[in-house]
């Protein structure tokens, strides 16, 4: 018997963000580190010319006009966390990971709305010098999320 409390999934996504080839390349990510779907807030793109693995048809992609729409859309049970260099975020290496979580990224130029800072259930942030890709950051936490649940 399955026990769908124990069971676990996650989303991951970007805020407005800049270029389709980021997309292509969290979404590519995304697949190989076990997400359920990706989506996008804002600027919305077609196939991905970086996705070597063709992960679009195999991963399901939704597109919210605005952070309302995507924020009135969370999956039911499931955790936003915002990727953000925030006062009140926390280290992603001391982060536990919700089972259930949709991880949510900004631009780099611009990073997160002050709405979606605010609507965050939780706020992480990693280490780095200067501001990384969205897709390098996306995928250093999907990596932090499967290496930590895997010990659990």
């Amino acid at each position: 018997m399955v026990n769908n409390l124990e069971q676990g999934f996650f989303g991951i996504g970007i805020q407005n963000g800049k270029t389709p080839e980021n997309l292509g390349v969290l979404w590519r990510s995304a697949q190989n580190m076990g997400a359920s779907f990706i989506f996008t807030i804002g600027n919305r793109y077609a196939k991905q010319a970086c996705d070597t693995h063709k992960a679009t048809g195999a991963m399901p992609y939704f597109h919210y006009e605005n952070f309302d729409d995507f924020f009135n859309n969370l999956p039911k049970g499931a955790m936003l966390v915002g990727v953000e260099l925030d006062e009140k975020s926390v280290q992603l290496e001391t982060f536990k990971h919700p089972k259930r979580c949709v991880y949510l990224l900004g631009a780099e130029d611009h990073g997160l709305s002050k709405l979606a800072i605010e609507k965050s259930h939780h706020l992480v942030k990693f280490k780095s010098e200067l501001s990384l890709n969205v897709s390098v950051a996306g995928s250093i936490v999907m990596y932090d999320r499967q290496a930590k649940l895997n010990f659990q």
